[in-house]
């Protein structure tokens, strides 16, 4: 037998690994990765593959998501993205992210970030997940980049070896659209339960489509996956898209509570938040003082409101995201007053204890100054 120490670098590593795993990866003590690798899906599309600075492995389910902590320009932007790989490959996480013309993160991400850059990050979290919804066969259907987190769960399926029937309905603006086009046609070859399905609304130029064409309404559905209504079935993409199939599904007669789905699309959720009327106080609701002490500006806040909703209301510009406690932007810290918050993750135990909270989720319960 050869020698341990003689065998290549690679070797004695997984050898390592084998002798003794890694601590498991925890967000309330680690909070750097480092990219690893930098690979193009297609021409606005890429994958990062990141790992801890010291040896942890990452256990979460398939479909939950990472939040990042971003500095883009002298300022730190906080981030959900879906993790793409899989839990059965636990050393490593990867993202896949799609440029938005003129979003500052996307882009960042995609001229910037290179392998041995550092970045923060929490979690992971998230119920979008099959794992928690156990059934003989799924329908996963997806559009665009939405297709990450259907992409984790079919990956650990695959990697699994489940037998899981899996119907995968993908669809892309046009041919050159396609992400993880090949590695699904690989994982169907290898798993008989598996098929893959695309859509394409246009052929792009040099590259003309022959499958099916358009937007998947109930008669594709019908026509793709006829025995959609005995499937568990897992939705993510744009807001209209999902919209669209939540639509299909109700007019189908589906059983609704076996639909789930998943967004992220921040540009969305902030109009949401612009959007919203200023909120009336009730009669006989206590309303407190909230100073904010960097930009002097004070408002009152019902204590049956969250402050950053009252904050838009009165005009103010605060940096947000999610409006539902999981992404971090809105984290402020505290300086004097109590609060009653529900984070969806956001936010460490420690940074909690820190005195920081998301204004996004927290109610007044006393008068409040805020550094911001």
């Amino acid at each position: 037998m050869t020698d341990l120490l003689e065998r290549p670098a690679d070797s004695r590593l997984i050898e390592a690994l084998i002798a003794a795993p890694p601590p498991v990866w925890d967000s309330e003590v680690d909070d750097t990765l480092v990219c690893r690798a930098v690979r193009r899906e297609t021409h606005d599309v890429m994958t990062f593959v990141f790992e801890a600075p010291e040896p942890r492995v990452f256990s979460y389910r398939p479909g939950q998501f990472m939040t990042f902590e971003f500095e883009i320009g002298g300022e730190a932007i906080n981030r959900c993205y879906t993790i793409a790989s899989a839990p059965t490959r636990p050393h490593r996480l990867e993202i896949t992210v799609k440029k938005i013309p003129g979003g500052p993160v996307s882009t960042w991400l995609h001229e910037t970030l290179k392998p041995g850059m550092r970045v923060k990050a929490m979690g992971p979290m998230g119920d979008f997940t099959c794992a928690a919804h156990p059934a003989p066969k799924y329908l996963f259907l997806s559009a665009g980049s939405g297709i990450t987190p259907l992409m984790s769960m079919t990956r650990t399926h695959h990697d699994l070896a489940s037998g899981a029937d899996i119907a995968f309905v993908h669809s892309a603006r046009s041919p050159i659209d396609l992400i993880f086009e090949a590695e699904l046609a690989l994982m169907a070859r290898e798993q008989p339960g598996l098929r893959i399905t695309t859509l394409c609304e246009a052929d792009a130029p040099m590259a003309a489509w022959s499958g099916y064409r358009g937007r998947i309404d109930l008669k594709r559905l019908e026509l793709i996956c006829p025995d959609f209504r005995e499937r568990e079935v897992f939705v993510c993409g744009p807001a209209p898209y999902m919209e669209g199939v939540r639509a299909a599904l109700a007019e189908a007669g589906f059983d609704m509570s076996r639909h789930h789905q998943e967004s992220f699309d921040f540009s969305e959720l902030g109009d949401q938040i612009d959007a919203e009327p200023e909120a009336e106080c009730e009669a006989g609701v206590p309303s407190f003082r909230v100073e904010f002490a960097t930009s002097r500006r004070a408002l009152d806040c019902p204590s049956d409101q969250f402050v950053l909703a009252a904050a838009k209301a009165a005009g103010m510009r605060l940096p947000s995201s999610c409006a539902k406690g999981m992404c971090g932007t809105c984290k402020c810290k505290l300086v004097s007053g109590t609060v009653e918050m529900s984070p969806s993750g956001g936010i460490r135990q420690r940074e909690i204890d820190q005195g920081m909270i998301l204004i996004c989720c927290s109610k007044p319960t006393s008068d409040l100054v805020i550094e911001r």
